[in-house]
């Protein structure tokens, strides 16, 4: 698929355990600490990706996290917890372990031994520092620590020996998330630079694996630090970061080994990457989120979770998966989880069974028929109240993996004898239906990350549904009061039984009211040559996101042997 559309506009926050520590919370902290080496490999001499920063920069020098447009985002300031937006384990990073106490405290356990850049030990100080600037100055409050935003703010965030205390106003547990992969700025530095968010760093004091080597205004060269922290996991001797590239000029630049890996799409990159060289050329469409097919669920006919249901099984998501993506990525769930790597999230009623609904005309024009939706002699079907049937399908013109997948569902609606015609708009037109809601039927985007009570939940919550300037999640409208709260008991929730729980009733509304219709996943891509490093994330080793976990998977790369 051609780009990640609309996601929620929500930090994402929901299934967390009361503590790392916890057996199957985070794959368990302290196994984490000895896990995920580079192993024996050999050292990787340079690995090239493409340049982090688009074109825009111009060559302006700023390394700072907070800026919109760092020339690094991934190799320089860390985060405290990684969490694998696959399997939703967690990997302690600059902490080792979290600790909710009930759901209005969490404390955070601070990694010894720690060096910034320029020598001086990281602290629990360093930490407590960056989230009290974000009170100071709230444009770097990407968490919502102190506003209340996803939860309670905070009331203090305090340093106490290795651990960092945040005590809030009340349920904070929907932060959680956006405060473990907040970036850890150094007191000793960031204390005298005024306000960080317009703050040009230049000269940057960071804990991550690499230093600045060279930047020439296009190519920033990045050296292996000898000194970080986790110094024996750091294979890469050197990481060249050069180029914004387009499919075409991406695809030649892998085939030459010019580039070790992209992040973008290449269309059927097996015919026109991996086919080349399969020995090393290879790549790996991990399901990042959902296509979900999305009507307007407060007006007819999408209205009845009947009609809803109905055209369900008019789609053939492998036919969109062949037209959209080469088939690359698999028809998906009606859950709204990302399976299998979510398998383990699944409530019991589901667990086993193929919760994809086939691709069946027959079984959708008989549901038709039983919700009255009448078919005359001309094929085409009638509401029940016997007004024409028909429906306008708004698809963003340009989008050519919508367009793919709208044309299969048009086909089959009107198999099953729901007159539907495909309108190709301007991108910001169709946005602009999204937020009024004049529209029947559109494409949308469910998030597929761990935090479910902001991806599932605020796909189905009635808080969540678009304004008049802003588009949320709940595109489609869906309005009802149990599933808020559910909705609102995920997002509060900090014990694992009880998210379990909640989460049930979240996707047994998709699995029974079809507020939205799932179709097939979104990728998180990465397209990746082996012959200079081995160890990268694979459908048979799906251990980090391939987009968004680049840090983990440092950590993995070794010398091919």
């Amino acid at each position: 698929m051609t780009r990640t559309r609309t996601k929620p506009l929500l930090i994402v926050t929901g299934l967390t355990a009361a503590t790392l520590a916890l057996t199957g919370c985070a794959g368990s902290a302290a196994q984490k600490q000895s896990q995920g080496s580079g192993g024996s490999g050999g050292m990787i001499e340079q690995l090239t990706f493409p340049a982090e920063a688009d074109a825009t920069v111009g060559g302006l020098v700023n390394y700072n996290p907070n800026s919109p447009k760092p020339l690094t985002t991934n190799w320089l300031y860390e985060p405290l917890i990684v969490r694998n937006n696959l399997t939703c384990e967690e990997t302690p990073w600059l902490a080792t372990k979290s600790t909710w106490d009930g759901a209005t405290k969490l404390t955070l356990d601070i990694r010894d031994g720690v060096k910034w850049s320029d020598g001086q030990p990281f602290t629990a100080k360093d930490v407590a520092f960056t989230f009290n600037l974000g009170k100071q100055y709230p444009a770097i409050d990407k968490a919502g620590v102190w506003n209340d935003t996803f939860g309670a703010p905070a009331k203090s965030v305090t340093a106490e020996g290795n651990k960092v205390v945040f005590e809030f106003t009340g349920n904070a547990a929907p932060k959680y998330d956006g405060i473990i992969s907040t970036k850890i700025l150094p007191e000793h530095y960031y204390g005298k630079v005024g306000d960080p968010s317009k703050y040009i760093d230049k000269t940057p004091v960071f804990t991550g694996p690499f230093k600045i080597g060279s930047y020439n205004g296009r190519r920033l060269v990045l050296e292996r630090r000898a000194d970080y922290w986790q110094a024996d996991k750091i294979k890469v001797k050197k990481l060249v970061l050069e180029g914004n590239y387009d499919a075409s000029q991406a695809a030649l630049k892998l085939r030459s080994g010019q580039l070790d890996a992209y992040w973008g799409e290449i269309p059927n990159p097996q015919k026109t990457f991996v086919d080349a060289d399969p020995k090393n050329n290879h790549f790996y469409y991990a399901p990042n989120g959902t296509t979900v097919l999305t009507g307007n669920d407060q007006k007819a006919p999408f209205n009845d979770p009947k009609f809803r249901e109905a055209i369900s099984y008019a789609m053939d998501k492998q036919g969109m998966s062949t037209k959209a993506t080469y088939g690359i990525m698999k028809p998906a769930s009606q859950t709204g989880l990302k399976l299998p790597s979510m398998n383990d999230l699944l409530p019991e009623k589901y667990a086993g069974k193929d919760t994809v609904i086939p691709f069946d005309v027959a079984k959708a024009n008989s549901l038709l028929d039983a919700a009255g939706y009448k078919k005359g002699a001309d094929g085409k079907r009638t509401n029940p109240d016997g007004s024409p049937l028909a429906v306008n399908f708004s698809v963003q013109a340009g989008f050519i993996d919508y367009q793919a997948i709208a044309d299969v569902v048009a086909q089959g609606m009107n198999a099953a004898g729901v007159n539907t015609k495909v309108t190709a708009s301007a991108p910001d037109s169709v946005d602009g239906q999204k937020k009024t809601g004049d529209f029947q039927l559109v494409l949308e985007y469910l998030h597929g990350g761990c935090e479910l009570a902001k991806n599932i939940g605020a796909k189905l919550s009635s808080k969540s549904m678009p304004t008049a300037t802003d588009i949320f999640p709940n595109v489609e409208r869906y309005n009802d009061p149990a599933t808020d709260e559910a909705v609102k008991n995920l997002s509060e929730s900090i014990d694992k039984a009880d998210q379990k729980k909640y989460l049930a009733e979240l996707v047994d509304t998709m699995m029974t009211k079809y507020p939205v219709t799932s179709l097939i996943y979104a990728p998180a891509r990465i397209i990746y040559r082996t012959d200079h490093a081995v160890g990268w994330p694979s459908e048979q080793n799906a251990y980090a996101n391939p987009s968004d976990d680049r840090l983990l998977v440092m950590t993995r790369l070794t010398a091919p042997k």
